[in-house]
């Protein structure tokens, strides 16, 4: 039986409009290569339980941000709505009590540091690095992921001094959407120096692509992937743009997932030196059916909340599955022999 067969007779996908072509060339890809165990994260973000995978329940690794719910730019796909379900840390002194509160209570293990940005797009993490050099040093085992925006050299140097052990940045590959959607006047060039900046560092670095960016349809996004394929990264997550956030006089189109297929696939064949990753957001319903159905097949690594039935076709197709409840940004299996929460 091939694979768009198993497609139908897993329930959650029996009726969706899968690409036949698509989904055979998949199958026939996969066969060139050694499908790898298939990763789900379930962060304790946000809750999250299905049928087939549990949430942990624990504030294992949370997100703060270092300006509360404040972002300068206001980009037009978020309106700052991805800070609020974070952790007002607007001082360094506040966040250090939150991460010790944390680590007593809740277990923590680690955490995710963000923030909104400044005109430039740069967070002010500078004054931020004592502390978290000491928590660092008080808990060695934690493991902390920092959004870095855009920064230089310098910056670069100062945040893997201080400890962090992973940086994020969102890699924009078309001036039209820095200008239009960030409300950004910095060259497509500034991304890329951003993230030669931070893999010259010993930092896990893991860029983020976002499809759709561009109002929901595709501008840039292949110029991403050839961005991030010229340096060495630790991961590449792509997520989906969402327009539920989008102002009423700019709004956005839902990207197709014929489009998001088509990037997915780009993607895993592009980016062979790193895993491949499906990130938090994306559209829901039927689109993230179809969105997380195609990564599974396309040979992604991980998926983040992954939709339901999802686990069922991994398995159908002869991928083993794993559970972390973590950012997928960041692997904590086996931190100071602490195991993960039971799924």
């Amino acid at each position: 039986m091939g694979w768009y067969e198993k497609l139908q007779e897993i329930e959650p996908f029996d009726e969706l409009p899968f690409d036949r072509r698509l989904v055979d060339a998949l199958e026939v890809a996969a066969c060139e290569r050694a499908l790898k165990p298939m990763r789900f994260y379930t962060p304790t973000f946000r809750a999250y339980a299905s049928e087939e995978l549990k949430g942990c329940g624990k504030a294992s690794f949370p997100a703060f941000s270092v300006t509360g719910g404040a972002c300068a730019l206001n980009c037009d796909h978020c309106q700052a709505k991805i800070l609020e379900p974070m952790i007002p840390a607007t001082s360094p002194a506040e966040l250090d009590r939150k991460v010790r509160d944390l680590v007593l209570l809740k277990d923590l293990r680690g955490f995710l540091l963000s923030g909104g940005s400044n005109r430039r797009n740069e967070v002010p993490y500078d004054r931020y690095y004592p502390a978290i050099e000491k928590l660092k040093r008080d808990f060695p085992y934690l493991r902390i992921a920092v959004h870095s925006a855009l920064l230089d050299e310098r910056r670069a140097k100062s945040m893997e001094a201080a400890g962090v052990d992973v940086a994020m940045l969102d890699v924009i590959g078309a001036q039209e959407t820095i200008r239009d959607v960030y409300h950004l006047d910095r060259p497509v060039a500034d991304f890329e120096a951003t993230l030669a900046a931070l893999s010259a560092t010993k930092m896990d670095v893991v860029p983020h692509i976002v499809i759709g960016l561009h109002y929901g349809r595709l501008l840039g996004e292949e110029n991403a992937l050839d961005i991030v394929a010229r340096h060495k990264v630790a991961a590449l997550i792509l997520v989906v743009v969402t327009p539920i956030y989008a102002p009423a006089h700019r709004p956005f189109a839902t990207i197709s997932t014929e489009d998001v297929a088509r990037i997915l696939v780009a993607a895993r064949q592009r980016i062979d030196h790193a895993p491949v990753q499906l990130g938090c957001i994306r559209p829901a319903g039927r689109h993230k059916l179809i969105t997380d159905a195609y990564a599974v097949m396309a040979g992604f690594d991980g998926i983040a909340y992954p939709a339901e039935g999802i686990v069922a076709l991994a398995r159908a197709i002869g991928r083993p599955i794993e559970q972390e409840h973590a950012c997928c940004s960041i692997s904590l299996d086996g931190l100071a022999g602490r195991p993960a929460c039971a799924a």
